[in-house]
């Protein structure tokens, strides 16, 4: 699907960051920026593999970039990779020759995913030292790779990611909790195999930290069972969550139940792990777009979390500092960008997504500052359950809903914000993009 931007006088500013942004974090390029294969070795960031010792290479991976991260080491090993699985969400899947793309549910987990765990975990159980698995990874393998462990079902987990993913919990807190229940997160799926790994990632993580990206299937875990009990718990979902849940976690508090895999475990020795690409980079370009189609630039922070409601209010705060021209941070004309990852704590069954959310908090804090525009949009495509990847608001958007009938405060109350930014026509729309670098913020003022 081609880049879709409402008009506006910021119009061609808009297309060319977020243009400039995306082709940054394609999975593919990112990828071949950090591999490079000649004769037989194989060169991983600053490590070599020589494999000609190694009877097999088997490509297995999780996360919305995971099928273009797969393309790309098609393209560098060609008929050295001697197959693989890649999962990734519905509707984002690419052609492969000898990796086969498997297709899953996101943000919650269902059978499709299940069983696709159940035969990655088969395939590198079957490995030896003698071969290599490369692992693609990238944000949502959490969701796309279930595996429940003895004792709680499909559904049960289906139940708990629901009521983590609506609780307000940060990433990090609820990967937490998923790390503890399942097979493959949390190092299990480098417990699960003799081979060596080598894990490439496009990181969808503030920090880039290993252990969260994905729930870190082949990455040390540094948390507990008890650390699980204490998310659910402060976001008062524990005596919701079914009891087969509540049963293996105190199990697994107790020590009745093996922990996930700590840092300096032996078996880590035989894993590394290759940052291809991640948020910074993302912003770096786009910033570097604005900067060249002639506005003063600032990259703000890659850093942006808690509540979008409330993160949209200190970006509209910066608005007001800008345009007053009272020792701002930057003149006009001017572009700041962030990044990072909001949190939306549901209420109602309302349709929407964390950069939605943002964008309509955003046009309600600028309103009436004239000629400011802010855009907020997730680099995968897709924002929560919809079909656009994010949506941009002016300082005139809260004044055309009123005369429209359209109450942005009630749609924020409501957690609907998809609806009301479809009728002012404010919806951004990239298609699913292939990548998965956290969120884009822009504040442009002309």
């Amino acid at each position: 699907m081609p880049l879709r931007v409402p008009a506006s006088p910021v119009r061609s500013l808009l297309r060319k960051t977020i243009t400039a942004g995306l082709q940054a974090a394609d999975p593919f390029q990112a990828v071949l920026r950090a591999v490079s294969f000649t004769g037989a070795s194989l060169r991983v960031g600053r490590r070599r593999y020589d494999l000609s010792r190694y009877d097999r290479v088997i490509v297995i991976g999780a996360g919305k970039a995971s099928a273009r991260m797969a393309q790309a080491l098609e393209s560098l090993l060609g008929p050295r990779v001697d197959g693989g699985l890649v999962v990734v969400k519905r509707g984002h899947g690419t052609r492969t020759k000898r990796i086969e793309i498997a297709e899953t549910g996101h943000p919650i987990p269902d059978r499709a995913g299940l069983r696709t765990g159940r035969r990655i975990k088969g395939m590198v159980e079957e490995l030896t030292p003698r071969d290599l698995v490369i692992v693609a990874l990238s944000g949502g393998a959490s969701s796309l790779l279930p595996a429940p462990p003895p004792g709680v079902s499909l559904a049960e987990k289906q139940r708990t990611t629901r009521l983590l993913l609506r609780s307000g919990a940060t990433i990090q807190e609820i990967n937490v909790v998923r790390k503890h229940l399942s097979v493959l997160k949390g190092g299990g799926l480098a417990a699960s195999t003799n081979a060596t790994i080598v894990t490439l990632i496009l990181s969808d993580v503030i920090g880039d930290d290993l252990g969260s990206i994905g729930s870190g299937p082949t990455a040390a875990d540094p948390s507990r069972f008890a650390d699980a009990i204490a998310v659910l718990r402060r976001y008062k979902i524990w005596n919701r969550i079914p009891e087969s849940v509540r049963r293996h976690l105190r199990g697994g508090r107790r020590g009745l139940v093996p922990e996930t895999v700590k840092p300096g475990a032996r078996l880590l020795r035989r894993v590394h792990h290759e940052i291809v690409g991640n948020n910074r980079l993302m912003l770096a370009a786009a910033a570097d777009a604005a900067q060249r189609a002639g506005f003063r630039t600032i990259l703000l922070s890659t850093a942006i979390t808690g509540e979008a409601q409330e993160a949209a209010r200190r970006w509209a705060a910066l608005a007001h500092l800008i345009a007053s021209g009272n020792k701002p941070p930057l003149r006009r004309p001017c572009c700041v960008v962030a990044g990072g990852e909001t949190t939306v704590t549901v209420t109602g069954r309302g349709k929407g997504g964390r950069a939605q959310e943002f964008a309509a908090a955003a046009a309600l804090g600028i309103a009436g500052l004239p000629k400011v525009w802010a855009a907020a949009l997730g680099t995968d495509g897709t924002d929560g359950p919809t079909d656009v990847a994010g949506a941009v608001v002016s300082g005139g958007t809260a004044a055309v809903a009123r005369m429209m009938g359209v109450d942005l405060r009630r749609a924020l109350k409501r957690h609907d914000t998809y609806p009301a930014l479809q009728a002012l026509g404010c919806h951004i729309a990239t298609g699913p993009t292939g990548t998965n670098v956290n969120d884009l913020y822009l504040l442009l003022l002309p």
